[in-house]
């Protein structure tokens, strides 16, 4: 490249001495090496400039033809269960607290804490002698009365055979007859009392009146127990079967209310408190009879077998109840959907390992897949991890997603 040289005008200057010329000369030399070392300078940066612009491209183009590592899943067709979710509370189906319903000392506690018991097996007993000896009594007293009637109405036949012989008088003919009325009430109260007294010598052993699980014993034997004691003996709970109060938002209620009233049986599944893990199912029995103003939710009561005793009382669920089964639907995991400004669409990988934004029409939703109204087909790779990297065009490297850990064994 050639380098135009400066053109400098000289200074007006007075003649020096013949020794000066010397030092003029040197001064020349040294401002033409100025200009050379600018001139290479100048060279070396245009130089520079052209060989990065010429690297540019090449850069570019590897930076475009490194591909983003993706996770893809086929959209499929299936069928999609339409549920409701909400939070639930495991309540016994019944619960009774057992109670002596007689004064007296406790013999015996014939039950195991936790134990299942059958409706009419034995729980306690409590001190019978005393409940004996009234029996003994009341009996005694129907044997005496029974005697005192059985006189009365013989000495009555006589009196009906007298009288018509006109031996006695009317007066003592109906004197005596109401003497056998009296005995015949005395004897009907001496009955009645023997029954009570049975009655009371059966409260003093104590049947479960239900069959389920006790709990803890309230009363050791040896204490004495009162009809009056609010504590008790001991509590029963109903487990098999048992039922779920869950909630969920009111504007569910026109569907569920009229799933109810078209005699469907609608099921319910039980999940932990993580949400993961199905615990059992049952079925939905009724809703409540209003709705929860300061909540804006309506209470439904379900019902499980609780075969394997899983659902316990008091235990807190999350519930899913099944209104409806979409056939047929186009499904993609829900992480596949993204949301832009236009709305929602997936990224779908082509044949050419590159990828488009296709806008789509998500339907119904429900835990982590999606069906898709509109825009995807069955077999369509969708991506579902990586997305953020992407854009229309965008080479992509297709790996296969990670299956879950198997848990280790005794886990």
């Amino acid at each position: 490249m050639a380098v135009s040289r400066p053109n400098f005008e000289p200074l007006p200057v007075e003649p020096l001495p013949a020794h000066v010329t010397v030092a003029r000369v040197g001064n020349r030399r040294w401002l033409w090496g100025v200009v050379a070392i600018a001139g290479i300078a100048i060279v070396y940066w245009l130089a520079r400039g052209t060989s990065a612009s010429r690297e540019a491209p090449s850069a570019a183009a590897r930076g475009a033809a490194r591909s983003v590592p993706v996770v893809a899943v086929a959209a499929r067709s299936g069928d999609l269960p339409i549920s409701l979710s909400g939070l639930g509370s495991v309540t016994a189906f019944n619960t009774v607290t057992v109670r002596s319903r007689v004064d007296g000392q406790l013999m015996k506690v014939a039950f195991q804490e936790g134990q299942l018991v059958k409706q009419g097996d034995l729980l306690a007993e409590i001190d019978p002698r005393t409940f004996q000896a009234q029996l003994a009594q009341a009996e005694g007293q129907l044997a005496r009365d029974q005697a005192q009637l059985h006189d009365a109405q013989t000495n009555l036949a006589r009196y009906k055979e007298l009288l018509a012989k006109q031996f006695i008088s009317k007066q003592q003919y109906d004197d005596q007859a109401s003497t056998v009325g009296q005995f015949a009430g005395a004897v009907k109260a001496d009955q009645g009392s023997i029954a009570a007294a049975k009655v009371q010598l059966d409260y003093a052993r104590i049947a479960a009146p239900i069959g389920g699980r006790v709990g803890l014993r309230l009363v050791d034997a040896g204490n004495m127990v009162h009809a009056a004691d609010t504590s008790g003996i001991v509590v029963i709970t109903q487990v098999q079967p048992i039922s779920v109060l869950f909630t969920i938002p009111e504007d569910h209620l026109p569907a569920v209310m009229k799933a109810l009233a078209s005699g469907t049986h609608l099921g319910v599944e039980a999940y932990d408190r993580s949400g993961r893990t199905k615990i059992a199912d049952g079925e939905l029995t009724t809703a409540d009879n209003q709705i929860d103003p300061t909540t804006g939710t309506f209470r439904l009561k379900a019902v499980f077998p609780n075969d394997d005793f899983a659902l316990f009382p008091n235990q807190f669920v999350n519930v899913r109840l099944l209104l409806d089964v979409q056939k047929g639907a186009t499904l993609v995991p829900t992480t596949a959907i993204q949301r832009g400004p236009n709305g929602t669409f997936v990224y779908v990988v082509k044949a050419d390992h590159t990828v488009e934004m296709r806008p789509i029409t998500v339907g119904v939703t429900a835990g982590d897949q999606a069906a898709i109204a509109s825009g995807l087909a069955p077999g369509d790779l969708a991506v579902v991890d990586g997305a953020d990297k992407l854009r229309t065009g965008t080479a992509v490297e297709v790996r296969e997603p990670t299956k879950p850990a198997a848990p280790a064994a005794g886990a």
